[in-house]
């Protein structure tokens, strides 16, 4: 798995774990709501900023969008 693909299933997991919705997740995060399922869908990749952003509204240390799962 890419990275890319990598911080898809660990953004996912995460805002699963907290009970959001990708709109949920958005709308916290102040970002558009369509761009939440793009990175979980790898049609886009997150910059740094955006990904200390979402972590922050799933109160994550960022480093857990690197995080290989087994």
């Amino acid at each position: 798995m890419n990275l890319r693909g990598i911080v898809a299933t660990n953004l996912r997991h995460l805002r699963h774990a907290k009970g959001l919705s990708q709109e949920e997740l958005a709308d916290r995060a102040g970002i558009n709501r369509n761009y939440i399922g793009m990175l979980e869908r790898e049609e886009n990749a997150a910059t740094v900023d955006m990904l200390e952003r979402i972590a922050i509204v799933l109160d994550a240390d960022p480093i857990e969008f690197f995080r290989r799962r087994s």
